[in-house]
């Protein structure tokens, strides 16, 4: 029956068919007219073609690959300076931030009293001076008298034992003097090595004592600097994971140089060396501590400050694939595998962490002679067939040697 028959048919009914029972008879051929319309159509839609992606064939490559930690930058000494006497600061010869040398004077505080301790020290050794020659008259004079024996020798050893208890007077009030001298000395603060002026937190006039909590001033010696950062565990493992088994002390040794990146993205001038590893790992943040020395001959870094270091790894043979190429769903990464008969498969991979924006060294996964779509896309589905175009991999690779 065709269909102009069919509603011929359909709208000559009885003067008893209501109308919602044509309606219910209509609505399954009306289903079926658009279904069958519809699958008609689906053969000319463009999204059933073939689409084309550059692919990309893996195989074992060289290559030097960076990885960047955030780092603190310290000096090789952060000296507070400490008042060790009581007074008042007489004079400040430095300003905060100010570069100085090792023996410059930093502080004059005014203390009479130590002055005073020295000349009452200095009296003291003319006093005790002044007794020693007597002591010695005494027994220059008992001495002849006991050879005659005119007097007993008790007489001449009770001398000798005056001259003896007052050469060692003497010799403490030397020591006296010393000690307040050193004591005078201490009321003109200089500073101790090479570095730069923290804050002044005392102003001329204050009164300071040993005892004071916060010191007049840090020095900081930035001659060279300490650049401390931190791996986590894993990355920790693969640091010291070395198929030679060498030491840490010896991979250390033959690590080739890091370079500091400043916190406004520039290169620091200067490479550095990593010096040690914490041998503990905090428990609190599952890391452990790396330390790198840089020289810092014009001051330009300063403790306290943040930066990067950047550890360059020289891979010899290994499946590397750009970073763009792949995704992270949850805790897992993917990228897309074309099998022999062009069909994409979401592949699950495992990768060694470095700096983003580079390439992953995949270390599970892919294997050589494996082809990825070397361009980036989303949301392909498993078994859906594309036309391959190979790519040149020196392209791809540009620059990583």
């Amino acid at each position: 029956m065709n269909n102009k028959k069919f509603f011929n048919n359909l709208f000559q009914v009885s003067s008893g068919t209501t109308l919602p029972k044509i309606l219910i008879l209509a609505i399954p051929f009306l289903i079926s007219l658009f279904s069958c319309g519809s699958k008609g159509n689906q053969k000319n839609d463009p999204a059933g073609m073939i689409i084309s992606y550059k692919v990309l064939t893996l195989q074992p490559r060289s290559a030097t690959l960076n990885t960047d930690y955030p780092a603190s930058i310290q000096g090789l000494q952060n000296i507070e300076i400490r008042p060790k006497v009581d007074g008042f600061i007489e004079k400040i010869y430095v300003d905060e931030g100010s570069l100085v040398k090792k023996g410059q004077l930093l502080f004059k505080i005014l203390a009479p009293q130590y002055e005073q301790a020295v000349r009452t020290a200095d009296a003291g050794i003319k006093t005790a001076e002044a007794d020693v020659n007597t002591a010695k008259m005494q027994v220059d004079k008992v001495k002849p008298l006991v050879e005659k024996d005119i007097i007993s020798r008790y007489e001449l050893e009770s001398a000798q034992n005056v001259l003896q208890s007052k050469r060692a007077a003497l010799a403490q009030a030397k020591a006296a003097l010393e000690n307040a001298r050193i004591n005078l000395g201490y009321t003109t603060i200089v500073s101790p090595v090479n570095g730069v002026i923290g804050s002044l937190p005392y102003k001329l006039g204050s009164l300071v004592t040993s005892t004071t909590t916060e010191p007049l001033t840090t020095v900081y010696n930035t001659g060279s600097v300490y650049a401390y950062f931190a791996m986590n565990e894993k990355q920790l493992l693969n640091f010291s994971r070395d198929s030679s088994n060498t030491s840490i002390h010896t991979k250390l040794k033959n690590m080739p140089q890091v370079t500091l990146i400043l916190s406004d993205g520039t290169v620091y001038e200067h490479k550095g060396r990593i010096e040690t590893i914490n041998g503990l790992i905090n428990t609190t943040t599952g890391s452990a501590n790396f330390r790198a020395v840089f020289t810092n001959p014009n001051g330009l870094l300063r403790s306290g400050s943040s930066a990067m270091v950047r550890i360059p790894a020289r891979v010899k043979s290994a499946i590397m694939v750009p970073q763009n190429l792949t995704y992270q769903l949850q805790d897992k990464r993917f990228i897309y595998v074309v099998d022999n008969h062009n069909k994409v498969k979401n592949t699950a991979i495992t990768v060694m962490d470095n700096t983003p924006g580079q390439f992953f060294i995949v270390t599970s996964g892919l294997n050589t002679g494996d082809k990825i779509i070397a361009e980036a896309v989303s949301n392909i589905k498993d078994d859906t067939e594309i036309k391959p175009e190979e790519v040149n991999a020196a392209s791809v690779y540009q620059g990583l040697e």
